[in-house]
């Protein structure tokens, strides 16, 4: 399905993104949607492929987390470096150090925007969620 979406002077196509290397979506939504050079990333929870939640803590939930993202990006011919802004939701904000340190591990400077919110839950009982929007062109 096709969207024209209003740009600056034209209009921009929006079209769905899809990989079968980042966990199905949950419900009526796409893994992300492009828009000219725009990619709007869906928010990823830590599940693996077969729809299993990730095993482990914060640190390795953290991991698949961004894997998936990753994975999502690639099928959108990206990176985690197109990444310009991230939303990241964290069940405990007491997990916000353990969660920099791997965040930080897949990100460069200059760095994505970004805000961080601890959230009461998460599908599937996951500990940590975040969505992302990437700049492709």
């Amino acid at each position: 399905m096709s969207l024209k979406l209003p740009s600056s002077s034209t209009y921009a196509t929006k079209t769905a993104v899809h990989t079968n290397h980042a966990p199905e979506a949950l419900g009526p939504y796409s893994q992300a949607t492009q828009a000219g050079p725009w990619l709007f990333l869906s928010g990823q929870i830590p599940l693996l492929t077969s729809g299993q939640l990730c095993p482990g803590g914060i640190r390795e939930q953290t991991q698949q987390v961004l894997q998936n993202l990753q994975a999502v990006l690639e099928a959108a011919g990206g990176s985690l470096q197109n990444v310009m802004q991230t939303t990241c939701y964290l069940c405990a904000l007491s997990d916000f150090q353990a969660f920099n340190e791997v965040y930080a591990q897949h990100f460069k400077a200059p760095f994505p925007a970004r805000a961080t919110v601890e959230v009461k839950a998460l599908p599937k009982n996951a500990l940590v969620e975040i969505s992302a929007l990437a700049y492709l062109g």
